[in-house]
């Protein structure tokens, strides 16, 4: 299977697909070969409508993980293969519809002041203050931070998009003194272990849960509660309470978004 895997990886770069999609992709297409035994591009319809029964049926996976199978495979017929047509039928039982329990600001805080690491404080102080998905909160880099417009920058965020987000005061100056003390060079978070590469995406998932237990917050869900906290949160109204300044102040009329400049060793501006 070594060549088909290799032609389509260069299918998906040519697509645009992130390295983590590739993985899942990757994953489902060798899932399948397992499952048979034999290279994808021996089977036929029949085979893999057989193989879309075993996973909904025998392995119960959840629609989800259905899903990605099916635009995995899906992808290496239509796009690797060439196949004319794609005529698998998969019927997923009926997705669940919950609402996510979101944190108040108090609980906010309490899970905050939990976190003994400042570089953890930080990175959770982060993706709560500016909203961010977890991969962008850990992606963040040092020269991403305008600290003389409280700006920061995200790279290639979510849907594959840049964006620029708003720094609370509170929120850069208890940044200026995590780098104060712990001096991160590219990344924001960059890891112990690896200096040169930034946090894996489970690390904050695991401080987050750590903290949740450890500030006595029974609410289920994991670390994306603080980007739906911080939607929640935004002040309506000039008088509304906010969680030690991390939340941003909206801009001012006409303030332009660009031309980013200055960093977190500025600590002497805007002070």
């Amino acid at each position: 299977m070594a060549p088909l895997r290799q032609t389509m990886v260069q299918a998906m770069c040519q697509h645009g697909f992130s390295l983590r999609t590739q993985h899942s992709y990757l994953y489902v297409v060798t899932a399948l070969a397992r499952y048979y035994r034999r290279s994808p591009d021996q089977l036929k319809v029949e085979d893999l409508q057989v193989f879309y029964n075993y996973l909904v049926q025998e392995r119960s996976l959840s629609p989800a993980s259905c899903r990605v199978y099916l635009h995995g495979i899906r992808f290496l017929y239509l796009k690797v293969l060439h196949w004319a047509h794609f005529d698998v039928t998969l019927v997923l039982p009926k997705r669940p519809q919950r609402i996510p329990e979101l944190l108040t600001r108090q609980e906010v805080a309490r899970l905050l002041a939990a976190v003994l690491n400042l570089k953890h404080e930080a990175l959770l102080s982060v993706t709560y203050g500016c909203g961010l998905c977890v991969n962008e909160a850990v992606a963040a880099k040092v020269k991403d931070i305008d600290g003389e417009r409280h700006l920061l920058r995200i790279e290639q965020g979510k849907g594959a998009k840049d964006r620029i987000v708003f720094l609370a005061p509170g929120l850069l100056q208890a940044l200026r003194r995590y780098w104060q003390i712990c001096h991160p060079m590219l990344w924001l978070f960059s890891s112990d272990l690896l200096p040169d590469r930034h946090l894996h995406i489970t690390t904050p998932q695991k401080v987050y849960h750590t903290a949740n237990t450890t500030s006595g917050i029974e609410k289920c869900g994991g670390i994306h509660a603080l980007r739906h906290s911080y939607a929640t949160h935004q002040p309506r109204r000039p008088d509304a309470t906010r969680v030690d300044g991390l939340h941003p102040t909206l801009p001012e009329p006409g303030r332009k978004r660009s031309g980013l400049s200055g960093s977190l060793h500025s600590p002497n501006r805007h002070q």
